[in-house]
């Protein structure tokens, strides 16, 4: 009985984490319009700039997994969560200065600790997971789009009321710190690894698996599928239909609401039918909200697709997570491995659309969207879960 209460302790700090990290994540995407308008950036210099979130973000996930692994993952989750709160307290310095280098190496920082964040607080939560015996892991992610949809609101009432995107960063900034402080004292203990088990040619292995490489590309098609949304949708509507600042963060909070709820309900439908038949309903759900917020109808029509977007991105992620930490002996590393190809999304996502916005528009470049579902669609198969050794797994 003692473990169970602790079991499901760990189980609300987790879900509070992954909150945490979204509203860190929204509060300043929300606002996403208002740094570009501060650093006086074009759609492809902001492209560029958020380069520096994701390919700090890909550089540094490829270590999170062994660092997890050898300090375990409320360590892990701090050392993280403190080095975004670092990104956001000189992003919003940047952005009150008007200075695009000091905002991108806060975008450095807030990547890099994001990946260790991310991986570590998913190794946390497929631990819970296992121990209660259910599928949970996206309601954890349902976590951290509640975080985002708070994020979002918050970033329009800002907005709204004036408030300087700067001062929103910092007053997330300290309450971030203040709960990641509290939360992970909350996680289940942490055994430490013997030296013997700390073999860095676990992660070159991990790299051979095809199983696992395949579940990095279900991340990467259903990341970039989420990832653009959240980058580029509210600047769409601004920009591609001509909506204010406000009616932009209002369509982003619809994208990530629809998101929650495809993630909090969506366990049910994964325990009926199963990992693979759930996400190739999700991708025509989302092949369908692309279509529509791109079709430059009106903009009713673009929030409805972005709620059909919100709920088609809503569970590649947290499926490709639970994939991954199938066996719990090699989850860590698995993790991160998987992570280090869906972060591909994050690194290539914000160029390549900012690079085709300034050539044919926000909304036609949006179509390369497509391209990603069809890719998570494909790789779909390899969500299957483990029926035998992992060493043995074939897809």
């Amino acid at each position: 009985m003692r473990e169970r209460n602790r079991v499901e302790v760990a189980k609300v700090a987790v879900g509070a984490t992954f909150a945490v990290n979204g509203l860190a994540y929204a509060g300043w995407l929300a606002r996403a319009p208002a740094v570009r308008n501060d650093l006086h950036l074009s759609p492809a210099g902001f492209g560029l700039l958020l380069l520096c979130l994701s390919a700090a973000a890909i550089a540094s996930i490829p270590l999170a997994g062994p660092l997890v692994h050898r300090v375990g993952p409320a360590r892990a989750v701090l050392l993280g969560s403190l080095s975004v709160v670092l990104g956001l307290v000189l992003l919003g310095a940047g952005a009150a200065l008007g200075w695009v280098p000091l905002a991108g190496v806060g975008l450095m920082f807030a990547g890099a600790g994001n990946s260790t964040w991310d991986v570590a607080m998913n190794v946390e939560g497929a631990d819970v997971e296992r121990r209660l015996g259910r599928t949970i892991m996206p309601r954890f992610h349902a976590g951290f789009s509640l975080g985002t949809v708070a994020g979002a609101a918050v970033g329009a009432l800002a907005a709204t009321a004036g408030v300087p995107v700067s001062s929103q960063l910092w007053a997330t900034a300290v309450l971030a710190t203040v709960a990641q402080l509290v939360i992970v004292r909350r996680f289940l203990p942490h055994a430490a690894v013997p030296a013997a088990q700390r073999r860095p040619a676990g992660v070159r292995e991990t790299w051979k698996e095809p199983r696992t490489l395949l579940i990095g590309l279900i991340m990467l098609g259903f990341g970039f599928t989420e990832g653009s949304a959240n980058d580029w949708l509210a600047i769409s509507l601004v920009d591609g239909y001509g909506t204010s600042e406000t009616l932009g963060a209002i369509g982003f909070g619809m994208f990530v609401a629809a998101m929650t709820l495809g993630r909090m309900f969506g366990v049910h439908a994964l325990q009926r039918w199963g990992r693979v038949p759930v996400l190739r309903v999700t991708a025509v759900l989302a092949l369908i909200g692309v279509l529509a917020v791109v079709s430059d109808v009106a903009v009713p029509l673009a929030l409805v697709g972005a709620l059909f977007w919100g709920v088609g991105a809503s569970l590649g992620f947290p499926v490709g997570m639970s994939a991954a930490a199938d066996d719990p002996a090699r989850a860590a590393i698995r993790v991160s491995v998987a992570g280090s190809i869906g972060y591909a999304a994050f690194l290539s996502g914000p160029p390549l659309i900012g690079f085709l916005a300034q050539h044919v528009g926000i909304l036609h470049a949006l179509l390369v969207v497509l391209a990603a579902i069809a890719l998570g669609l494909y790789a779909s198969r390899a969500a299957r879960p483990l029926a035998v050794e992992p060493e043995r797994a074939e897809v």
